[in-house]
């Protein structure tokens, strides 16, 4: 078993010559390569984790608990970041928009800290586990059917299925009118592409929707959230909405991604449930890769090297995960003793919501291409070039071309937990009947619209 974590107990290593870059073609070409060096260098060591922006990176799946489980020593708040108060750190930097304080439960602590998170978990709660389930398989059934014709009979998996599917699941949790689906989805997306203005449009979109939901409420997370008991602003409400989406649909598509990749892949042990395809991910591509800024109270130390009161110190999930030091009893652990969704008072909220998506997803293609197969092989895959998370570029497959028969065409208004997640299924449709709703038009609008025109019958 794990002993406790000395922070003074390990030895420092040897002394870098400059710090290691976790972002650019180098780093992202072997993440794995870049994470063996630093762990040479003790249980932390300083890397720029962006241009002139030095950050102390925890490698160390012992040490990264000891932090994450330690809130009165390591706090949240980037407020306290001391080169940033300095004018140390770029104004147009990629680290700002990752690591720059936001008013909601991730950059929080204490009292402040549990009041936010507090309703976020109890509205999470109240999402019933069958209706996630069958909205997922609805989402993917849209999505599927949006390639699976293709007389090619081949798809790009992240771009087609595995970054869209999120945003079809969390645009129907949080209670969006299609049209304002289509504004989240559009903002949301362009933050996470660097498109100008992004941040104005997911911001003006969540303004309306909890404007529309004081009006109107619904059994919906977002009313959810405005009706608890922590009684949060409208300002609150919408901070904690973007920490859904940001924390949620980019992690969940590299999931998706990364485990339906694996799962296709010639290495994969056949029998297996799509389950384990994705705690596999978890633990060997942990999809937030190196995040969780963390600032001393009080100089601390660590292995050998003193970590300054107001410096940020950043937890490398991934590193962590595949420490060598675990693999003697990786086996005595517990599945989900992966830090993949974090640990201590601010591990993720919705670690069980978004596996079961994730699992879903995968589990969905593999029903509905049946002949699914990769077109590359998973070895030569290329993985995004940032160090906040661990997503494959592109994963290219190729399947027999069909028509698919949408595994729930309508949602029930209020569905039972205990009701099958196959309950709803309608009955096959006739392949005459699948080509002629294949070659109507497509409704107008975004992504969200059309999708929601398709569960309707539109």
């Amino acid at each position: 078993m794990q002993q406790p974590f000395e922070p003074t107990g390990i030895p420092a290593g040897c002394p870098a010559h400059g710090n290691v870059a976790m972002y650019g073609p180098e780093f992202g070409s072997d993440p794995e390569r870049t994470y063996d060096q630093l762990r040479s260098m003790g249980p932390s060591t300083p890397v720029d984790i962006a241009p002139d922006v030095e950050v102390e990176l925890v490698t160390s799946y012992d040490a990264s608990l000891y932090i994450l489980q330690n809130p009165t020593l390591f706090v949240r708040d980037s407020r306290r970041w001391n080169a940033l108060n300095e004018g140390r750190v770029p104004a147009d930097s990629p680290a700002l928009p990752m690591m720059g304080y936001r008013p909601n439960a991730l950059f929080s602590d204490g009292a402040a800290h549990a009041r936010l998170r507090q309703a976020v978990t109890d509205s999470l709660a109240t999402v019933d586990q069958g209706r996630l389930v069958r909205l997922t398989q609805q989402s993917a059934d849209y999505l599927i059917s949006r390639f699976s014709s293709e007389a090619l009979g081949q798809a790009e998996l992240m771009a087609a299925y595995a970054q869209p599917l999120p945003l079809l699941v969390f645009g129907d949790l949080f209670g969006c009118p299609p049209e304002l689906g289509d504004r989240v989805i559009a903002g949301i997306t362009g933050i996470f592409q660097g498109t100008p203005g992004a941040d104005e449009i997911l911001g003006g979109a969540l303004g309306e929707l909890i404007a529309l939901k004081r009006r109107e409420p619904g059994e919906d997370l977002t009313t959810r959230l405005m009706v608890h008991s922590a009684r949060l602003t409208d300002e609150e409400v919408l901070h904690q909405l973007v920490t859904l989406l940001s924390g949620g649909t980019a992690p969940l598509s590299a999931s998706i991604g990364t485990s339906a990749a694996l799962y296709l892949s010639e290495d994969w042990p056949s029998g297996l449930p799509a389950e384990d395809a994705v705690v596999k991910t978890l633990w060997n591509y942990a999809p937030i890769a190196n995040y969780a800024g963390h600032y001393p109270t009080q100089d601390v130390e660590l292995g050998g090297r003193t970590l300054r009161a107001g410096d940020p110190v950043l937890i490398s999930f991934a590193a962590a995960n595949t420490d060598p030091k675990l693999t003697e009893h990786r086996e005595q652990l517990s599945s989900k003793a992966h830090l993949a969704f974090g640990a201590g008072p601010h591990a993720c909220p919705a670690k069980d919501p978004a596996f079961m998506i994730a699992a879903t997803a995968v589990e969905s293609l593999l029903n509905r291409l049946p002949d699914v197969e990769m077109r590359v092989p998973f070895k030569e895959l290329a993985w995004v070039a940032t160090p906040w998370s661990r997503s494959l570029v592109t994963v290219p497959i190729r399947y027999t071309p069909r028509t698919v028969a949408p595994a729930a065409r309508t949602r029930p208004a209020a569905p039972s937990s205990a009701q099958p997640a196959h309950s709803t299924a309608t009955a096959p449709q006739s392949a005459s009947a699948g080509r002629a709703a294949h070659a109507a038009p497509r409704p107008k609008g975004g992504l969200f619209s059309r999708f929601r025109a398709w569960v309707n019958g539109e």
